[in-house]
């Protein structure tokens, strides 16, 4: 019951093979590796009005309930994705509950995730006259560099704390009167909270776990989330298939990359296809590209491994023959010499004459 369980799970988590591309997706940044936010325009509903004394400040917009979640915390392969949306208080249970069925991303099928995401997409659609949404990707490049940082490590809690933080700021400055956030919590709700409450005092914060399945605005955030890390990992995986097809277009091909167990299937470490696709694509020298998450112990292990990966060693003690940068600098082998004023020679005193 549990296999079949887990089967189901990894069903659900890999990218389909036809999913609405959404405007959060940067091909160039994903392919160099690059982390990077997208947000959505805000509806012209959702912003402040100008008030008719010129004296006076704007008036504030509808109050807005505002849901951040993540997708892909826990895969080896591709970005981590943070999803937030944000819409008028009274619209959250009747619009994204009721009418469009918004749920926990992780229950909701590849296709319907899809179809939702390419309704808030559309426009004139009351998803998309209506609520506002963005995303921050975190590259597995940056995410794995600033966990393996030799001192002050940037483990993954802080990185996704960080990330939120961003987001949530961003909608505020693009003058959303948001009045309460509700955030699926990273590690202890209260302590996560009691931060979030000190740096947006003007809002009422809620940091719950499982809070993707009982807030619909976290529920459409983690829609956002999910189907933007299928296609960003699409996308890479499509940066390996694409100059195989160049080379066997011409060749009659056996067993496809793209069929079956040849796939990397959902990117995570229980996931077999994953796991085999590290092992038959990893180069001796440098591992993998930028799709890899080298700080997962899956990554290391497999480099660790007798004879899988190539030994460097690194000199302790460079050649005593040669130069050494620090000789340039040395103030042993001229001394308070103005080599500017003995251009034209030195002076003498007049005992010469």
């Amino acid at each position: 019951m549990a296999d079949s369980h887990m089967e189901e799970d990894l069903t659900l988590e890999t990218p389909p093979k036809e999913v609405f591309i959404a405007p959060s997706i940067n091909h160039d940044l994903l392919l160099t590796g690059a982390s990077y936010t997208h947000f959505s325009e805000v509806p012209p509903t959702l912003l402040p009005t100008p008030n008719d004394d010129l004296k006076l400040p704007s008036i504030p917009g509808p109050p807005c309930a505002l849901g951040v979640d993540e997708a892909g915390r826990g895969p080896v392969l591709g970005p981590m994705v943070y999803g937030l949306f944000y819409l008028p208080l009274p619209l959250s249970d009747p619009l994204l509950r009721e009418t469009h069925h918004f749920d926990d991303s992780k229950v909701l099928t590849p296709l319907v995730r899809s179809n939702l995401m390419e309704a808030l997409c559309t426009p004139e659609t009351d998803l998309y006259t209506q609520c506002g949404w963005a995303v921050e990707v975190m590259s597995a490049r940056d995410i794995g560099a600033n966990m393996m940082k030799p001192s002050a490590t940037y483990n993954l809690n802080a990185q996704a704390m960080d990330a939120t933080i961003a987001l949530i700021q961003g909608v505020f400055e693009r003058g959303v009167n948001v009045k309460e956030i509700f955030i699926d919590t990273i590690g202890n709700p209260q302590t996560y909270q009691r931060k979030l409450e000190k740096i947006f005092p003007t809002a009422q914060v809620t940091v719950a776990k499982k809070a993707d399945s009982l807030f619909p605005c976290v529920s459409a955030a983690s829609v956002c989330a999910k189907v933007t890390r299928d296609v960003a990992l699409e996308v890479l995986y499509e940066s390996y298939v694409e100059p195989k097809r160049a080379i066997e277009e011409d060749e009659e091909m056996g067993e496809s990359e793209e069929d079956g167990e040849a796939t990397w299937g959902s990117g995570y470490p229980s996931d077999a296809r994953c796991t085999n696709w590290l092992k038959r694509n990893m180069d001796p020298v440098f591992g993998w590209g930028s799709e890899c998450r080298f700080s997962w112990g899956t990554a290391k292990d497999m480099l660790d491994r007798k004879d899988a990966a190539a030994r460097v060693e690194w000199p302790v003690n460079g050649d005593e023959e040669t130069t050494r940068m620090t000789d340039y600098f040395s103030a042993e082998k001229e001394q308070d010499v103005d080599e500017l004023g003995s251009w034209f020679g030195h002076s003498v005193g007049t005992e010469v004459f």
